[in-house]
């Protein structure tokens, strides 16, 4: 039987969004619950060097600034509990959330539950998932030592595991669906060093046709020109990391609050940015950031989230 545990303010989510509103949130005497969710510490964590978080001019790793983050929250006496969150009811308060190992209720809800990998959605990739599929360089990268891999996508996060990747990987062949990369011009000049190294390989306006294999791991990707779609050619590699972007996680809250494209709807006015279509529950980081997503903001809306909290549960209480 699962125990009740009540808050005055509960917020779901590990990453900088999440961390930064319990440390608002405790320094405000509200005495946060914060769930982590399956993944402690955010799709952040598995970002190998981070070069633009304000007053580290050293570059860290993501882990380590979640493990900071963390331990900041836990200084405040945060509650920090390893949960996942199953399904809720907001349809009247206090509010309902069903975890794994607990029921949990609160008068207010931060929502911070991030984002997750996209995924090709081809047949062939369901059959290769967990045989050679990865959305993760930093995580399996040292599984392809000195062999042959694919990166696909073009924004920050394919160039950065491509990047990381040609220090590990013997050939590095990067596929991007658009003539142009939307990433960084300081990660795109970096790639354009790496490639004199004759260690990557870039071809834009293609998308991944095919992943083949022996039916145990990937071997070969056919890729086909999104101009010319007679043109395929055939590449040999023996994993493929998929960069194409992030979901807002975002099913448990469907029907329940208002969403756009997944993500979820703020109120973004002036005193109340955070709130959501029901009062007492707010929303921060990339689960209602389609634009920025980017750690710092994800902080900051954070931030707004438990000071919107705050100030709601001062006119309740």
């Amino acid at each position: 039987m699962l125990n009740n545990k009540h808050s005055k303010l509960l917020i779901i989510g590990s990453g900088p969004a999440g961390y930064t509103a319990s440390i608002y949130g405790a320094r405000a005497n509200l005495k946060p619950l914060l769930i982590t969710g399956l993944e402690q510490g955010g799709q952040l964590i598995k970002t190998n060097t981070i070069e633009n978080w304000p007053g580290d001019k050293k570059k860290i790793t993501g882990q380590n600034l979640m493990d900071r983050m963390r331990k900041h929250a836990e200084k405040f006496n945060t509650n920090i509990i390893f949960d996942f969150i199953k399904s809720t009811n907001f349809a009247k308060k206090p509010f309902i959330l069903i975890g794994e190992k607990n029921i949990y209720t609160c008068d207010s809800l931060i929502i911070a539950t991030g984002a997750t990998a996209k995924y090709l959605e081809i047949p062939s990739e369901k059959f290769y998932k967990g045989k050679g599929i990865s959305t993760c360089a930093v995580c399996d990268g040292f599984i392809y030592k000195n062999k042959k891999v694919a990166v696909i996508g073009g924004g920050n996060n394919a160039i950065e595991e491509t990047l990381y990747l040609s220090n590990i990987a013997e050939e590095v062949h990067l596929i991007h669906r658009n003539e142009k990369f939307k990433a960084e011009k300081i990660l795109i000049d970096r790639l354009k060093k790496k490639i004199k190294s004759k260690k990557i390989f870039i071809y834009t306006n293609y998308i991944v046709k095919e992943i083949n294999g022996n039916k145990e791991i990937v071997t070969n990707i056919n890729i086909e020109n999104v101009i010319n779609k007679n043109y395929i050619k055939n590449i040999l590699v023996d994993g493929i990391f998929i960069a194409i972007g992030y979901k807002p996680n975002t099913n448990i809250f469907d029907g329940q609050l208002k969403l756009k494209n997944g993500f979820i709807k703020v109120k973004n006015e002036e005193f109340n940015k955070t709130q959501t279509n029901i009062s007492g529950i707010f929303a921060a980081g990339d689960v209602m950031d389609r634009v920025y997503r980017q750690a710092i903001t994800s902080a900051a809306t954070g931030c707004m989230a438990a000071l919107d909290a705050e100030r709601y549960l001062e006119n309740i209480f």
